[in-house]
């Protein structure tokens, strides 16, 4: 863990629940396809809105689908084809943990993304 040195599970779990929103960042991780890692070079990437992902596990294992939100706070993502009827009648999306994902396709229209890409090359 980034966020602490001790080995007790207690600890390193009230340092994820406290840890600030710039660091938190580093938990959206998700690994890439494997046509994706050869063309970019990296295994993983944190999970951006606009990028396509394959959902791994749980109740909408198999669907692909857009990054509409990314949530720092609660450390989740939700995708266009996941959602789910709430007690109201609303359709609304499904958060889910992006180490339960794959990229499937990084959106490159920020420069930021390119640099970041170049420097987990090295």
């Amino acid at each position: 863990m980034p966020f602490t040195t001790s080995k007790q599970p207690r600890k390193q779990r009230l340092s994820l629940y406290n840890a600030p929103l710039h660091l938190r960042h580093k938990l959206l991780n998700a690994k890439l396809s494997p046509e994706l890692q050869k063309k970019l070079g990296v295994k993983r990437l944190p999970v951006r809105r606009g990028d396509t992902v394959l959902i791994m596990r749980g109740d909408f294992k198999g669907v692909t689908g857009k990054v509409v939100k990314v949530d720092l706070k609660r450390v989740r993502i939700y995708v266009e084809g996941a959602t789910r009827t709430n007690s109201k009648g609303q359709t609304v999306y499904y958060p889910i943990h992006p180490s339960k994902v794959v990229i499937v396709d990084v959106d490159m229209t920020d420069k930021m993304r390119q640099k970041i890409i170049e420097r987990r090359k090295r």
